[in-house]
């Protein structure tokens, strides 16, 4: 089984960096600005971005030298780099548009995070130190902190939490505050306040007779889903015939539809969760729920002219209600 993301700091290492990043959000006069202002936040800081694209080994080789002892060099390609002298972010341009944007906030941490700016002269970043299973405390701290403030502290899940419980919402909050989707569910169920947890997995891939394999990337759970299953165990890889692995959206599709799975907790009891899953070509998402997260309030309509579906909000509850008592369905 992979490792569950582990980029929770301590308590007291995560008060500090989430007081860094109020006061990022405050100094850039941020707060309820979307999408999250990532100009306003590396000005605050100090920094800029090179405008050009210039991070080939040439240049790195130029920058490592002139670093010597005081650089923090990548373990793989470099798609971030920081050089604190100059206080100038480079940025690899070929990544996609939402993957730089975390990545100019986790470069500006780097500068902004008083303890992290005379460390090193040049820190070099890549996949394997941003990964959340693997980075270590200098660059977990700078994930932290750049998600604080692309979600601007509670704000993400506040809102979040105003929604009866679905894949759909940190689906649609993702462009409102300027994040990928793959960091908006992440926040949505670390942060989560109800037991859930999701599996994201690597896209599907054909093999002979079992149709397709999709392999396990990540674990994300919410600290109440822990506590209520304890440590959740999932296979290496998810078929066609097994009960997850049969909701992998594929042949074109995206997204399938809520349904009833059966999970055990680490004593042997069984639970009764709702899962649901989207598909956005560079990973799969599992979401899974106990079904006590639903409140006694939530509706699940039938297919109603043909769409999916859907967990309703409390306006659009009220509206069906109102529907209900006009027309009798």
């Amino acid at each position: 089984m992979k490792k569950p993301d582990d980029s929770d700091l301590t308590p007291k290492q995560y008060s500090r960096i989430r007081q860094e990043a109020g006061r990022a959000l405050a100094k850039a006069d941020a707060l309820g600005c979307f999408p999250t202002p990532v100009a306003e936040i590396m000005a605050a800081a100090e920094v800029q971005e090179a405008p050009d694209d210039v991070l080939d080994l040439g240049f790195l080789t130029r920058m490592r030298k002139k670093a010597g002892t005081t650089l923090k060099q990548a373990l793989s390609k470099v798609i971030g780099l920081f050089d604190a002298k100059a206080r100038l972010i480079f940025i690899d341009r070929s990544l996609h548009a939402k993957r730089k944007i975390f990545i100019r906030l986790h470069e500006t941490a780097h500068a902004f995070l008083g303890w992290q700016r005379d460390l090193y002269a040049v820190v070099e970043d890549c996949e394997r130190t941003l990964a959340p299973e693997l980075a270590e405390l200098f660059d977990r701290e700078a994930n932290v902190f750049a998600s604080e403030v692309l979600f601007q502290l509670d704000g993400f899940i506040e809102e979040a939490s105003s929604y009866k419980f679905g894949l759909n919402i940190p689906l649609e909050l993702a462009e409102k505050y300027g994040a990928s989707i793959h960091a908006s569910i992440r926040q949505y169920v670390s942060q989560n306040p109800r037991a859930c947890a999701v599996l994201i997995l690597e896209p599907p891939k054909v093999i002979p007779r079992n149709g397709f394999k999709a392999d396990l990337r990540r674990v994300v759970v919410s600290p109440c889903f822990t506590e209520k299953f304890g440590e959740l165990n999932c296979p290496d890889c998810f078929t066609p015939d097994d009960e997850i692995g049969a909701m992998i959206p594929i042949n074109g599709n995206s997204t399938s539809g809520p349904r009833e799975i059966t999970l055990k907790n680490s004593d042997g009891e069984q639970y009764r969760c709702i899962a649901e899953a989207f598909f956005n070509q560079y990973n799969v998402f599992i979401l899974i729920h106990s079904l006590h997260t639903l409140t006694r309030t939530t509706i699940i309509l039938p297919n109603w002219q043909g769409a999916q579906s859907t967990l309703l909000n409390p306006k659009r509850e009220d509206q069906f209600r109102q529907h209900r008592d006009l027309h009798g369905f």
